[in-house]
């Protein structure tokens, strides 16, 4: 049985390349030796407590340095130590996490918040058992806040917006339910309803987010229980929904009584342009509900995620939470809502605002500077992610380890889509990094495509036939 360190889910080395080390480790220093099988991605991710598509990362990766080889039926096989030079985890700029950045988080104001909460009189019962759907003076805070609830609206707390998902899955829907999704998608909602054993329909993204013409066609055609949408700063491609594609999907859905899930998450990290109405007020009529988080405004590691919807759908995840975990964290709740309450979010906010903004500006300019021509990338307005799709016939999975050794790695495309399509796509994840790093991870990426297309160029050059006298 393979042996492995634990992961570090708070490390800044993405939980994949944490997976690759352990198992690089084991092979270089003859723990696994050659001929060894390693187990299929389904048995250690469970082992790792991870995803599958985190396991397959680091296979891939394990198999372009020719250290193990998979065998379509047979499974994967350790091929020897490697001779390679590898660049330490630590060393990379790292543009495969989003996440925000932690040289941002207002340790002073979050120790302040803490000591606010432990010397109020509640805390007794804050730390007491608490109800499933939620902190009640926190719900009454995200109620207010939001501007969106309605008489007919309810509030529950999550743990992060993966448990909604999860809980939306285990209590609305049914093996074999057909699911609309974008495609790509954040991989957390793809294995998630994978594991539900649904029948996800996806819609394609472009430059403009979805076809609201094909997304009509879709639920015409298919008919289904739910379609799920991020229109703000869209994982991973940071693409946005236009006003009028919110409009027709919204009506589209409610027409078809289709609930919709409008993942909610960067609203907030605009950095450039106006804000955009969300679906559920576009269409009242419509079943949506909203999901929203601090994970990506405050603390990500504080799992504080709500939702927000109709009564009775927020009945049936408040009965599912309780069966799951009882209730989210009291104390977390109420240091976020004491956060929030002082003015301290806000302030929090705006500087993250701004250096976001600063981020978004270096990421386009180094992408403008250093991709090579044929390169295509999203220009979102926010958020944390940014979409490259790599001159042909680039593979950006085969191009990873040829940017490792430059100095940075990715998370190719092939993990957030749901139907394989193009292989040169990636997601450039930026929030999360200095603009000086980002400029220098751009530089060592356009370095690499570089080299990797004239490499390409060099193989396919026909050679001179020999001269016949």
């Amino acid at each position: 049985m393979i042996q492995l360190p634990p992961l570090e889910a708070n490390s800044s080395i993405p939980l994949y390349r944490q997976l690759y080390a352990g198992i690089r480790d084991a092979i270089q220093t003859g723990l696994l030796r050659q001929g060894d099988q390693i187990p299929p991605t389904r048995e250690l991710a469970q082992l790792a407590g991870v995803n599958r598509a985190t396991v397959a990362a680091a296979y891939e990766l394990l198999e372009s340095e020719g250290l193990i080889r998979g065998h379509v039926g047979r499974g994967s096989f350790v091929l020897g130590s490697g001779d390679k030079p590898r660049t330490r985890e630590a060393d990379l700029i790292s543009f495969a996490t989003s996440r925000p950045a932690e040289q941002l988080f207002p340790m002073q104001s979050f120790r302040a918040t803490v000591n606010d909460v432990l010397a109020d009189g509640r805390l007794s019962s804050i730390l007491q058992l608490g109800a499933p759907a939620g902190y009640a003076p926190l719900r009454r805070w995200l109620r207010e806040a939001s501007g969106l609830a309605t008489p007919a609206d309810e509030v529950m707390v999550t743990s992060g917006c993966q448990q909604a998902l999860d809980l939306i899955q285990r209590s609305m829907l049914s093996p074999g339910d057909t699911v609309m999704v974008e495609d790509p998608v954040y991989p957390g909602l793809k294995n998630v309803f994978e594991r539900g054993r649904l029948r996800l329909v996806p819609m394609p993204l472009g430059a403009d987010h979805v076809d609201p013409a094909q997304v009509e066609r879709l639920i015409a055609a298919e008919r289904p229980r739910m379609i799920v949408v991020t229109p703000d700063f869209q994982n991973p491609t940071g693409a946005s929904m236009p006003v009028e594609t919110r409009r027709r999907v919204a009506l589209a859905a409610a027409r078809a009584q289709t609930p919709i899930i409008e993942i909610d998450l960067y609203r907030d990290l605009r950095y450039e342009g106006e804000a955009l109405p969300t679906l559920k007020e576009m269409a009242p009529e419509a079943e949506v509900l909203l999901l929203r988080s601090f994970s990506k405004i405050a603390f990500p590691g504080l799992r504080i995620g709500w939702v927000l919807g109709p009564q009775p759908l927020i009945a049936r995840l408040v009965e599912a939470k309780q069966w799951a975990d009882l209730h989210s964290d009291q104390l977390s709740q109420a240091i976020l809502l004491r956060f929030a309450e002082s003015g301290r979010l806000q302030r929090h906010l705006e500087q993250m605002i701004g250096a976001g903004r600063e981020c978004l500006a270096a990421a386009m300019e180094g992408c403008e500077r250093e991709l090579p021509p044929g390169t295509r990338y999203t220009r979102p307005q926010g958020g944390m992610n940014l979409w490259v799709t790599l001159p042909e016939p680039l593979d950006a999975t085969e191009l990873l380890p040829v940017a490792e050794r430059e100095g940075l790695t990715y998370l190719p495309g092939r993990h957030f889509q749901i139907e394989a399509r193009a292989s040169g796509q990636l997601r450039l994840s930026f929030a999360g990094l200095p603009p000086a790093s980002i400029r220098t991870g751009l530089a060592a990426l356009g370095r690499a495509v570089r080299s990797e297309l004239e490499r390409m160029r060099t193989v396919e050059r026909p050679t001179p036939a020999t001269a016949m006298v």
